[in-house]
């Protein structure tokens, strides 16, 4: 017998088949799609309540007050610049989250006026008050500094504050990673290259590509981004904005100081970036208390903000005085501490930058105990 063949498939039946095909693909492809959102969902539920614990994760804060007048006191530019170096070194290894450069002279010559900067509503000075020279330049090789190097040439043109910034020994900190350091979160600037309506911003933060974020933001504006996995089927770096104290409270390193001009020592306390201000000031000065005394009574007080103010040559006395709102005359009833870190020296005086290593030194384990009993 002749082989048989099977009859053709009619109109019909092919059509049922073809949608039946078409019905379980479109099911697999909503199945997939679902997937993706709910991971997408997941995602941002855990990103927005990273966002929210970021305050109770992170450690109590620490701020240091420098005058400005130590930098005039250096005989040479290079000195001047070394100077603002150490400072900004010692800010670094003690992990202090924020610099204030206050004016502790008062008194400023028209040619030492750098600029004006807007006073506090309630500060009781001038709406706009002058910023002196010394002042500027420590500030701005601070934040020289403190910038990731792959990012200098965008924030920092050439100016005769930085002229001497070579020779700076680097802070080398966590955030000023390398182009192959592998860590989830970095810092960028938002590149000008355009992106289609809605899609974000392209940021480069240090790699081979730019990274693409979550929102649109202004070409040349630094920000804290953290690193997200792939979409399938994209080639793009994909990234999501955070703040600056996020990188610290998740993973525990270190991100940097941010820095702060005050025209005078009541503009320290008075124009704090923290609400409710500092909850916890020291003052540091030869004829403050013997700090062992404070280690012996037991530590400090649990705190959200700490303060630590240092005085120049004339000492925090010197600063008090120089002050057109304070209107008492003893320094130490400015501070919730008044002490002295280095008791029975051997030198006639201490200079702001030993101070600043001494007494940082000295409170280190003071506020690493509290900090402890607020993670407990």
């Amino acid at each position: 017998m002749p082989p048989t063949r099977d009859k053709p498939m009619d109109k019909t039946a092919w059509k049922k088949m073809k949608e039946s095909r078409k019905a379980v693909k479109e099911m697999k492809m909503l199945r997939q799609v679902a997937k993706l959102e709910k991971a997408a969902k997941a995602a941002e539920a855990a990103q927005n309540n990273q966002e929210e614990n970021v305050r109770s994760l992170k450690r109590s804060t620490l701020s240091i007050a420098i005058p400005s007048s130590i930098l005039e006191n250096a005989q040479s530019p290079e000195l001047r610049t070394y100077l603002a170096g150490q400072i900004a070194r010692a800010a670094c290894v003690f992990k202090v989250d924020e610099v204030v450069v206050f004016d502790d002279i008062g008194t400023c010559a028209p040619n030492d006026v750098t600029f004006q900067i807007e006073a506090a509503a309630d500060s009781g000075v001038d709406h706009k008050t002058p910023i002196r020279r010394s002042c500027v330049q420590m500030a701005r090789i601070l934040q020289y500094l403190e910038c990731p190097q792959y990012l200098r040439r965008f924030f920092f043109p050439l100016h005769k504050d930085l002229q001497y910034a070579g020779l700076l020994n680097p802070l080398d900190a966590p955030h000023h990673l390398r182009q192959d350091d592998d860590f989830p979160f970095r810092e960028g600037v938002v590149s000008n290259q355009p992106t289609k309506q809605g899609r974000g911003s392209l940021v480069n933060v240090g790699l081979t590509r730019d990274v693409l974020i979550d929102r649109q933001l202004e070409a040349g504006l630094r920000v804290t981004v953290k690193l997200l996995p792939p979409k399938e089927g994209s080639k793009k770096m994909q990234g999501c904005v955070v703040t600056p104290q996020t990188p610290e409270a998740v993973t525990g390193r270190y991100w940097g100081y941010s820095v702060r001009l005050a025209s005078s020592l009541s503009a320290v306390f008075s124009q704090a970036p923290y609400s409710g201000g500092y909850d916890l000031t020291l003052g540091t000065s030869d004829k403050g208390e013997n700090i062992d005394e404070l280690v012996l009574s037991g530590g400090l007080p649990t705190h959200q903000h700490a303060l630590v103010v240092f005085g120049g040559l004339a000492g925090l006395e010197g600063a008090l005085e120089a002050d057109p709102v304070i209107q008492v005359d003893d320094p130490s009833l400015l501070f919730d501490y008044y002490f002295n870190t280095c008791p029975d020296q051997g030198s006639r005086t201490i200079r702001t930058e030993e101070a600043l290593l001494i007494s940082l030194a000295a409170l280190r384990p003071l506020l690493v105990q509290v900090n402890s009993s607020n993670g407990s």
